[in-house]
């Protein structure tokens, strides 16, 4: 059984070299009983950001196998080695990787499928096209888009000598994304803990530097990962993203009372209308109003909230996010939507 234990082991990739936990070693004292089942999990350094979120899929994997036995999973890791006494310093606190973020956002929506992922990595260029120092934090674990968005799929965070992630930098932009460190076609098959995890290593166990705003591309909903990200770190406020037609509208509604609950208190910065109109290339007057007219500008008016933007429907949109250039690059019509936007947001953080 212990043979087939560690076959099952073998599934799990340490996200830092691409090699299982088996092939690596770091599978110790492995016991297997009639109802029990324990490990320890022994790693080369005094921290490493990945141990969490290792242990967490460990679990999983064996609990999904055998089901009737308990499991137990440990966490060995190296001793630091002492520094000589005369170089011996006074203890310094280490800073928090937020530290230096000026201003948090996070980008929203009540729903999946409304281009959140789209106005957070353009709104992000475009601050950053502005002169502001930007990071973009790909929040949405089970769905990440950003590496895509951004062409870099294929690249990988390194670790600096502190074992933070070092963000992925393109088009002036710092970016972390769960996506980074799984396989596109691999579905994250996560238990909410396990998730919230991965999400609390890529936002506090990185260096971010000094960031006049970190943008944050959450998830759909109104679940674990959020109350998470509220809990962690103190958000300058959120952005809520929707299209105008009455279905996304009521999920709109709900994160933004999400947003303004007792146990939240979240600021909210203002909406943004997506896919308000389609406009054909060939006709740039023209608009079609394909979801419904300004359902998010009168929601906005109803609830005395800020109109951010309206994002019409152009195929450059979404061809910038499939080749890995956001169309906030470009010139033209929805360059000057998200630079707008991303005047609006300034403006909006300022005045509070």
């Amino acid at each position: 059984m212990k043979e087939q234990v560690l076959g099952i082991l073998a599934r799990v990739v340490h996200p830092e070299n691409d090699k299982d936990i088996v092939a690596l070693n770091m599978v110790e004292q492995l016991e297997v009983a009639a109802d029990r089942i324990a490990l320890s999990l022994r790693f080369g350094k005094p921290r490493d950001p990945f141990a969490a979120t290792l242990r967490g899929q460990c679990e999983q994997l064996l609990r999904q196998a055998f089901p009737s036995h308990a499991v137990e999973v440990a966490l060995i890791f190296a001793e630091a080695k002492p520094k000589p006494a005369s170089a011996k310093k006074p203890a310094a606190k280490e800073p928090a990787a937020m530290e230096n973020v000026r201003y948090a956002v996070a980008v929203m929506s009540g729903k999946g499928g409304v281009g959140k992922s789209t106005v957070a990595a353009n709104l992000s260029v475009a601050l950053a096209q502005k002169g502001y120092r930007v990071g973009l934090l790909d929040a949405d674990i089970y769905g990440p888009s950003i590496p895509k968005m951004f062409g870099v799929e294929d690249v990988k965070p390194l670790l600096n000598e502190k074992e933070q992630l070092i963000p992925v930098e393109k088009y002036g932009v710092k970016t972390l994304s769960i996506g980074f460190f799984v396989k596109p076609d691999d579905p994250l098959i996560w238990r909410a803990p396990m998730a919230t995890g991965a999400l609390k290593q890529l936002m506090l166990q990185a260096e971010w530097g000094e960031l006049d705003f970190l943008i944050i591309d959450m998830p759909p909903g109104t679940g674990d990962i959020h109350l998470t990200l509220l809990q962690e770190i103190k958000l300058s406020g959120a952005i809520v993203v929707s299209t105008p037609q009455q279905v996304a509208l009521a999920d709109a509604i709900k994160g933004i009372n999400m947003l303004g609950n007792e146990n939240v208190k979240t600021r909210i910065l203002g909406l943004v209308e997506n896919m308000s109109w389609f406009t054909p290339a060939e006709l740039p007057q023209n608009r079609y109003y394909l979801f419904g007219r300004e359902g998010v500008k009168q929601l906005a008016r109803d609830m005395r909230l800020p109109l951010l933007g309206e994002i019409p429907v152009v195929q450059s949109i979404c061809d910038g996010g499939d080749s890995g250039a956001p169309v906030a690059l470009t010139g033209g019509l929805p360059k000057e939507a998200f630079d707008a936007m991303a005047e609006k947001l300034v403006s909006a953080i300022n005045d509070y």
